[in-house]
């Protein structure tokens, strides 16, 4: 792609891999906009976006000696885009799915499809909050596991134990989760 200052994408991914900012900054004004607007179609929303954009392009810059310039540029930059949106929903699935563990549906389905967003946001708060109370040896392996998705032989490599231990760790994050938790799953304040 050429716009503007005659170079093309190639020649400006050359000099960004030799250091030059200039040149990035150039692809990242040739390429924003329409980047933005693919990602506001996708997920619906231009304040996330414009977040995955900017990440997208960051990933490019500090990843890209991972590309080899074929005039391809632009497929490979949505590309990254695409796949930290599927990246991000999986993750707010794994989120969701940690809820669920904690929060049984008790109502009809109609009523639960109206309040869905409300009560998503508050879930997510309330979790977000139970977990910062758990120490950190429980709050770890829960994250990973439920939240990231990483198995326990992953998380047993980063922490530096075994495996059982984490599967227990996990265990009892969950059971202190319950705990602080156990307020607001009965309807009180937390």
């Amino acid at each position: 792609m050429n716009n503007g200052s005659g170079a093309t994408d190639s020649e400006l991914y050359r000099r960004t891999r030799q250091g030059d900012r200039e040149a990035f900054g150039e692809l990242v004004e040739r390429h924003k906009d329409g980047l933005v607007s693919y990602l506001t179609r996708l997920c619906g929303n231009l304040d996330r976006a414009e977040d995955l954009a900017q990440e997208s392009f960051l990933r490019l810059y500090e990843r890209g000696s991972h590309y080899h310039e074929e005039g391809k540029l632009q497929a490979y930059l949505y590309r990254i885009a695409t796949n930290l949106f599927r990246t991000q929903k999986r993750r707010e699935q794994r989120w969701h799915r940690l809820g669920v563990l904690f929060f049984s549906s008790n109502g009809h389905h109609s009523e639960a499809a109206q309040q869905q967003g409300v009560l998503q946001h508050e879930l997510g708060q309330e979790l977000g909050t139970a977990l910062l109370r758990i120490p950190i040896r429980y709050r770890t392996p829960v994250i990973l596991a439920f939240v990231e998705g990483w198995t326990h032989r992953e998380i047993a490599r980063l922490m530096r134990c075994r495996e059982g231990t984490v599967k227990s760790r996990i265990f009892r994050g969950r059971q202190l989760l319950r705990q602080q938790l156990e307020d607001y799953r009965n309807g009180g304040s937390p």
